[in-house]
């Protein structure tokens, strides 16, 4: 990635996110380096009930998730570094914000008001996540970090310049990060426009219930949704939705992935469309881990969802606590518009205009089987 990129170490890295006692919700700054004249900074935020997560302003990511299982033990369930330096390096775009328009434009162009824009082609011939140089590589300002009554916020922005990875318009995106009382972790992403544009923003975070310590095919999934977006032989969604009823992909009950894989012989990557009214927040996913007795819900406002297990084995990386990433070692709940929508007129519009305010929340919400479930307002 910027592996020419000068480091100055400025605090510690290794900040543990330890909350006082009593427990009550802060969120702090707890490291920052220098990496070609920007500042990247790492803020922690804890709840309460000891939950803690981390965010840094490289690539507004999130780079760590503290939640306890059945026993009360406290692990992590993304995948990620403890050092922000490892941020700068290769992987598969940890906790990452990605855009501008996350997924696959067939070709690497679409016609917008009868222009045709041409991006990147940085897979198979195709634009995919913003290409190389896409939101995910970009270092973003720190607008504030506070806490107003249940909730911890950070809040970072991006100014991305017209024709930036090839797509039209000056865009003024906003992320902000927030932690809730009810183990919640909440992103919510506004963006304007000053030409019209297309936009397809979401978090390309590694969940793993089992603390990261195993695979994630014996999780149980559950899905929302009743039809998926098929591709053809590059990974473009043919335009056709199919019904996942007596497929591999119906999760409309919980099922483990392991056996499906195998008879596949490919694992998931892709999007479906979620059984949820348009522009609400509501339940799209819920992921239980058996063992752990951890329990994943997960609610968005994006009509789409790209369900991703990487078969890639990670083991190159040394993720939290040293620990070695395998195969099959997390899951993606991508909240997103369709891939390709703007090469698919009756796919939902991710046209955004000048005058028009984009707005997305996604939560993340976390339970353990020892606890009475928390009610939330979704």
């Amino acid at each position: 990635m910027h592996c020419t990129w000068t480091l100055l170490i400025v605090l510690p890295l290794l900040v543990a996110c330890k909350p006082t006692k009593p427990l009550s919700l802060s969120v702090t700054e707890v490291a920052q380096i220098k990496a070609d004249g920007k500042s990247l900074r790492l803020f922690c935020l804890t709840n309460r009930n000891g939950m803690a997560i981390k965010v840094t302003n490289f690539a507004a990511s999130l780079t760590s998730v503290s939640v306890p299982d059945k026993k009360g033990n406290f692990e992590q369930v993304v995948l990620g570094f403890d050092s922000l330096e490892s941020y700068l390096g290769r992987h598969p775009k940890f906790g990452a914000t990605v855009g501008r328009f996350a997924n696959r434009i067939r070709h690497g162009e679409f016609r917008l008001d009868n222009q045709v824009f041409q991006l990147e082609k940085n897979s198979k011939g195709n634009s995919v996540h913003g290409g190389s140089r896409g939101f995910n590589t970009q270092v973003f300002e720190t607008d504030t970090f506070y806490v107003a009554g249940d909730t911890a916020v950070v809040v970072f922005s991006y100014k991305s310049p017209h024709l930036e990875g090839g797509f039209p318009g000056n865009l003024n995106l906003s992320i902000a990060y927030k932690l809730t009382n009810r183990n919640e972790v909440i992103l919510q992403y506004t963006a304007t426009t000053d030409r019209p544009t297309v936009v397809n923003f979401t978090n390309h975070s590694y969940f793993n219930l089992t603390g990261c310590k195993k695979p994630v095919l014996n999780h149980l999934y559950m899905l929302h949704a009743d039809s998926i977006t098929p591709v053809d032989s590059i990974g473009v969604p043919t335009g056709e939705l199919k019904a996942v009823a007596g497929t591999e992909y119906d999760f409309r009950t919980p099922q483990t992935a392991e056996k499906r894989i195998r008879l596949m012989k490919k694992t998931y990557d892709i999007n479906y469309k979620l059984n949820k009214r348009p522009n609400t927040l509501e339940l799209v996913a819920i992921v239980t881990e058996p063992t752990s007795g951890r329990t994943l819900k997960a609610y968005t406002t994006e009509p789409g969802m790209q369900f991703y297990i990487p078969s890639s084995n990670m083991d190159y990386l040394n993720g939290h606590g040293n620990r070695k990433y395998g195969k099959y070692y997390g899951f993606c709940l991508e909240m997103q518009h369709f891939p390709d929508s703007p090469n698919k007129s009756h796919f939902p519009t991710t046209v955004l205009r000048p005058g028009e305010t984009y707005l997305q929340t996604t939560v993340y919400k976390f339970e353990n089987s020892s606890e009475p479930e928390m009610s939330s307002p979704y």
